[in-house]
């Protein structure tokens, strides 16, 4: 059986890392002083000029419910025909983990920087909350979901016009083994540049 996110040593942990699903995790998620020290390690990613081209919106208790209602309002105008069960699964779309932190991207125009390089920075940060979780002995899981795209989705929760969300992470305990998946050979994907 494959031990996941072995934290006897960083590249034991980097060579087992695993995300959890958000479908089977449970309480307990990170408490405050787990959280805080989660968003200090999301920060130290490459960030080139200094930019800080993200921040962060926390999803715990009650408010997981409440923006559930939000993306099941917004759901029913975009699907009008679909029946009450998709309904029930977005306004519990949040409610799987106990913690979801959404990552936004601030990525803008810059005389020097270009916004991909923002973008990634903004994903280094996402990844960083994943590793920073599970070094904690959680289970996490990075996802978009039709949300993280919905402009009206991303008004309600506060994103300005320029703001997008890079994805959301859920923190929480697993209820289930986790399993690996097939991983690509790592020397398949290299090309070895020899000159002109």
């Amino acid at each position: 059986m494959t031990s996941f996110n072995d934290t006897s040593s960083v590249l034991s942990f980097l060579k087992s890392r695993k995300s959890g699903s958000a479908k089977a995790m449970g309480p307990p998620g990170p408490d405050a002083a787990q959280l805080a020290e989660i968003l200090g390690i999301a920060v130290r990613v490459p960030d080139h000029g200094k930019l800080t081209p993200w921040r962060f919106v926390i999803f715990e208790g009650e408010a997981r419910t409440s923006i559930g209602e939000v993306f099941a309002k917004r759901y029913r105008e975009l699907h009008p025909s679909h029946g009450e069960e998709p309904l029930a699964f977005q306004r519990g779309l949040f409610t799987r983990a106990p913690t979801v932190i959404g990552v936004v991207s601030r990525a803008a125009p810059h005389p020097k920087i270009p916004e991909w390089e923002q973008q990634m920075s903004a994903a280094a940060v996402a990844y960083n909350i994943e590793l920073a979780a599970a070094a904690m002995g959680f289970q996490s899981q990075w996802q978009t979901d039709w949300v993280a795209y919905d402009r009206e989705v991303g008004k309600a929760i506060g994103l300005s016009e320029t703001e997008r969300f890079a994805g959301f992470v859920y923190i929480g305990t697993s209820t289930a083994p986790l399993e690996d998946r097939p991983r690509p050979d790592p020397q398949a994907l290299v090309t070895r540049w020899s000159g002109a």
